[in-house]
């Protein structure tokens, strides 16, 4: 079986570097056939619009192209008509459904080691990914999202994934185990309700990234297959099959972090320098070295993700400003004309933003 590889932290020579890969272990789409027939949908022609080839989702060891994999589930939600495909497919994703890294939760000796090698593995589960188990208070937020700006749309792959985590607790404490809040990084979907529904818990949208929050009174519960033995030799396996955590280019990941600073106002290239490890002067430097800019990098960003919100006719235009970080409509509106040529009102009556022009 082919493994992961990966990359060496080498800055790209230039833009026009190709893509780093980064991949995804095929058992994130374990039944994703069924499930779409289920909904009255052709599989094989999501798949093949996706560019997955069908046979290597039967494997769940196999490498997926995770940008492919998050278009997938895109195509998914449009061929069956069920705009909530991913959260309704995330419910049912139990954790000996997702391969290896499901497998090393189950083997954990208590739901805290278990929720705790999520946080640490999952990248190498999933690459370009920021998992992390972070304490806020009295609640501890198991937090999840892509770290490449180049993948845009995965508002499925976020609910799948959530739904996924929650699944870990309740293979541990029942299915009556329900969340404290789920925050998703999306904006708030037209049928929201079914959120709620599903998580039985308040649903906050338009958020840095994506997290199940939840209390820590139950962390020292023993899963009920708990196997040392099994967890280290999963563990070994996983690592080895996966190569690295497969980081997003020096681009990209600048973008994703811009991104992931939006819904808070202004991003700041002191702060995304910070979360790259380095000084303000050695990103300004870098970028110009590419020809490129912070300010041109943030309105690219802003930019690709005005052409998907608009898109959502159900979002009003003000809230697609403040998730990209305009205090004022007027703002946002004034960026749509340089952008697109016309506001954002005209711009949903038209295929301005569908054909990109």
């Amino acid at each position: 079986m082919t493994g992961f590889g990966s990359n060496s932290g080498q800055m790209p020579p230039r833009s026009c570097s190709p893509p780093r890969r980064r991949n995804i272990l095929a058992a994130a789409a374990n039944g994703v056939g069924r499930f779409i027939a289920r909904w009255g949908g052709d599989a094989d022609r999501v798949l093949g619009r996706a560019g997955i080839d069908a046979d290597t989702v039967l494997h769940p060891k196999a490498a997926l192209d995770l940008g492919r994999y998050v278009t997938m589930m895109e195509l998914a939600a449009a061929e069956t008509g069920n705009d909530n495909f991913g959260l309704w497919y995330g419910q049912e994703f139990t954790p000996e459904m997702l391969g290896l890294i499901g497998e090393i939760a189950i083997a954990s000796p208590t739901l805290g080691s278990a929720v705790e090698n999520l946080a640490l593995l999952f990248p190498y589960h999933q690459h370009a990914t920021e998992t992390r188990l972070r304490v806020e208070g009295d609640l501890l937020h198991l937090e999840y999202r892509i770290l490449d700006g180049q993948i845009v749309e995965r508002r499925q792959d976020a609910e799948l994934t959530m739904g996924m985590y929650a699944n870990v607790f309740r293979h541990c404490l029942g299915q009556s185990w329900e969340p404290e809040e789920v925050f998703f990084e999306h904006p708030t979907p037209e049928g929201w309700r079914d959120h709620e529904q599903a998580f039985r818990a308040p649903i906050h949208f338009g958020q840095r990234t994506n997290a199940l929050v939840f209390r820590d009174k139950d962390l020292g519960r023993p899963m009920p297959k708990a196997d040392l033995t099994r967890l280290v030799r999963l563990r070994e396996e996983l690592l080895r099959i996966a190569g690295g955590t497969g980081q997003p280019s020096f681009l990209n990941r600048i973008q994703g972090e811009i991104r992931s600073r939006l819904p808070e106002g202004n991003p700041h290239i002191e702060d995304v320098a910070q979360s790259l490890g380095q000084a303000r002067w050695t990103l300004q430097r870098r970028l110009s070295d590419q020809g490129l800019s912070f300010s041109d990098l943030v309105d690219g960003v802003r930019r690709d993700l005005a052409r998907l919100h608009l898109r959502q006719r159900h979002i009003p235009v003000a809230d697609i400003g403040f998730i990209l970080g305009y205090s004022e409509v007027s703002a946002f509106s004034r960026a749509c004309r340089r952008w697109f040529g016309t506001s954002p009102q005209k711009i949903r009556q038209s295929d301005v933003v569908s054909t990109g022009r």
